[in-house]
């Protein structure tokens, strides 16, 4: 994410020569067999992400019957994993592995963009999830009726504007300096636009997120509850209504698991962020492995989809084997469970 604030460097100003004193390209320490075996697992994590999360991209968007609220989030949220895939990962772990950034100022920008715009619209995102979660089972009526298809995509869409508009401003208005060093790619912030980061893409959106999805857990295990004492006292109770119940729970666990593993890789960066950690030349390289966890979330996602929802491993069977080229392939039947 290479978010650096200037409280990390113990003053207040930032002077580029000053700061690029820190940083050199130091040669190469290993043999050229094993940078060629560190390249093709890089290449290999980065082909992943991008192949996986097109999966979810081509699933969600091309079957109709997976056009529903919580399914494109959930293509938000790829959308914004596979651009880590693309844009992210393959300078990012070059990066690691020389040591050094190799890949000129211009690609620095649009790296240095891409790693600010994916956090802030990703953790928003999986806020949305939640919030979606949340108001599915605690008001089922209510969401039935004015959580549609279109409120999410106009929510998904400010979101995306947002990250975009608040990222643009934090980088080239407000209070911004760039620093460009020979061999790194280093953009550093000063500590109120820092400390307003950290609220805005951290803080306010991962205690949001926390706090819902208790209560989601709370909601489905009262529900549950009920519904066996129901089951016992009354055998009547429509299975329609059993089975669309259970399928609201079912989707809140799933996505609970995602939520959960989302802030797991999240939670290691911002906790330097937040205990000012990192005060040494060691910094840059530190801080490069922890955003590395991070970056494998978009990895580790459409795995997550794979175990858990059964739709997910249908459609892949369907657009591996080209079915999905079928005329009316997007009216296919996804959400049973017979092949």
């Amino acid at each position: 994410m290479s978010r650096l604030s200037t409280s990390h460097m113990n003053h207040s100003a930032v002077n580029q020569s000053d700061v690029c004193q820190e940083y050199s390209c130091p040669e190469r320490s290993v043999s050229l067999s094993v940078y060629v075996i560190l390249y093709a697992a890089a290449a290999a994590v980065s082909l992943l992400t991008v192949f996986g999360n097109l999966l979810v991209i081509i699933s969600v968007s091309h079957f109709k019957q997976l056009h529903t609220p919580a399914n494109i989030l959930i293509l938000s949220l790829a959308v914004s994993d596979l651009l880590v895939g693309l844009f992210v990962m393959p300078f990012h772990l070059s990066w690691l592995i020389e040591a050094c950034w190799i890949s000129g100022p211009v690609m620095c920008s649009v790296f240095s963009f891409v790693t600010f715009q994916v956090p802030t619209v990703s953790v928003h995102t999986v806020a949305l999830i939640a919030v979606d979660r949340f108001l599915a089972l605690s008001s089922p009526f209510l969401y039935s009726e004015k959580i549609s298809p279109t409120v999410i995509c106009i929510a998904t869409l400010f979101n995306w504007l947002f990250s975009l508009l608040y990222n643009f401003t934090l980088l080239y208005v407000n209070n911004f300096t760039d620093v460009m060093c020979p061999g790194e790619c280093i953009y550093v912030l000063d500590e109120i636009s820092s400390l307003v980061d950290l609220i805005v893409v951290f803080l306010m959106p991962c205690t949001l997120i926390i706090i819902l999805y208790t209560h989601v857990f709370v909601i489905a295990k009262k529900h549950a509850t009920a519904i066996r004492a129901l089951q016992i006292h009354n055998r009547t109770e429509s299975s329609k209504n059993r089975v669309s119940d259970k399928s609201e729970r079912k989707a809140a666990f799933a996505l609970g698991i995602l939520v959960f593993v989302f802030i797991l890789c999240l939670l290691p960066y911002y906790i330097f962020s937040l205990t000012n950690f990192l005060k040494n030349d060691s910094f840059s390289n530190v801080i490069n492995s922890v955003s590395v966890l991070f970056y494998l979330n978009s990895s580790i996602n459409p795995l997550i989809y794979a175990l858990l929802y059964p739709w997910f491993k249908k459609s892949v069977k369907i657009i591996l084997t080209f079915k999905v080229l079928n005329t009316d392939s997007s009216l296919m039947n996804v959400l049973s469970l017979s092949s």
